[in-house]
Order: C-alpha cells, then structure tokens, then sequence
C-alpha cells in the first residue's frame, strides 16, 4: 500500500510540473507570462499592485542583514547599503540620511541588547513591474534580551528596496508585540 500512495504522490507531482520548464540558470528574469491580473480596487493604490516574484539574491541580503543584527555585527553588512537610505521604523520613526552616520546609530543601538534572536516565517523577492523596482519582504519574530535580563519579542514585517545598483536605500518596517517566550 505504501508503495502505491508514493507512486500515486509522485505521479501527481510530476503531473504538476509537466508544463513548467527547468531554470537554466540562477539569474533568471521575470518574464511577461509570470504577471497576473490586474487588481480590480474601490481605492486608488498608491503604489502598485503590478509584482512578480524576482531574483532571491535581494531576499538572500536581507537575510544576511537579520543575521548580522542578530550577531550584533550590522557593520559587516554596510556594503549592501546605498549610500543614502531612507529607514522608516516600527515604531513611528524615521532616519534619512548618509548611510555610515545611520548605520553607526543603528549599530549603537544594537549594541544596548546582550542578545537578539530572530526567527523567520517568510522572505520573497519581488519585482514592480510598472516602476521597474526591486523588493525583498520579510516576515519574522525577534526576541531581544537587554542587557538588564529584560526579554521584549516582537513580530515583524519589513519591506526593503534595492536601487539599479542592487544596493538597499529604503526601508519599511511594521512591528507588533508578541508574548515574551515562557521560562
């Protein structure tokens, strides 16, 4: 019976595949079939609503950048910044300015934590197709421990933009609160 449910299973997922051809490469681009239809919205959207999913090397900086904020080592990631970088915080504030300066206030912050764990429940790339822009969202949970011993955990959505050189200048992040982890 066993082998009949795994043959059954793999037929069907060969099933599933058999129209999608094979990536030849790791740089593949989004192509026009890949859009979707149009939204059909009561409200005028601001931004776009026109994405397909894009190459994961943004979504991969992202997550070389949480793990790094985890480390405490946000220095090492500086060379995935522009030069200038708009960083708008969950917690109501935003920095504008030269990427070194808010780097620097960002690693000072950090440094207030004797830890901080992030774990991660979703990361994409996506690309806007009527601006010609690049994004990587990501969805996770931090639990920061200052270094008093007080635990703070959150959750959190960011959404990151990469310029034409493949370098973050802006950033949105929404936070909410989550139960501290049980002792």
């Amino acid at each position: 019976m066993k082998k009949v449910l795994l043959f059954a299973t793999m037929a069907v997922l060969a099933a599933c595949n058999s129209n999608t051809p094979a990536a030849t490469n790791d740089t593949a681009k989004p192509s026009a079939d890949s859009a979707v239809a149009e939204i059909q919205s009561p409200y005028t959207i601001d931004y776009s609503s026109k994405f397909v999913m894009d190459h994961p090397k943004n979504a991969e900086a992202v997550l070389r950048l949480w793990k790094d904020w985890d480390a405490g080592t946000l220095m090492a990631s500086k060379d995935l910044f522009a030069d200038s970088i708009s960083l708008n915080m969950g917690d109501g504030s935003s920095m504008h300015g030269k990427r070194d300066s808010l780097l620097a206030g960002m690693q000072e912050f950090r440094n207030t934590f004797a830890s901080a764990v992030s774990t991660v429940n979703a990361v994409m790339a996506v690309k806007s197709t009527d601006k010609d822009e690049n994004w990587a969202l990501i969805w996770g949970k931090e639990i920061d421990t200052d270094k008093k011993g007080k635990v703070d955990s959150f959750y959190l959505q960011e959404t990151w933009r990469f310029n034409k050189e493949g370098k973050i200048n802006l950033v949105y992040q929404f936070r909410a609160p989550a139960a501290p982890p049980k002792k």
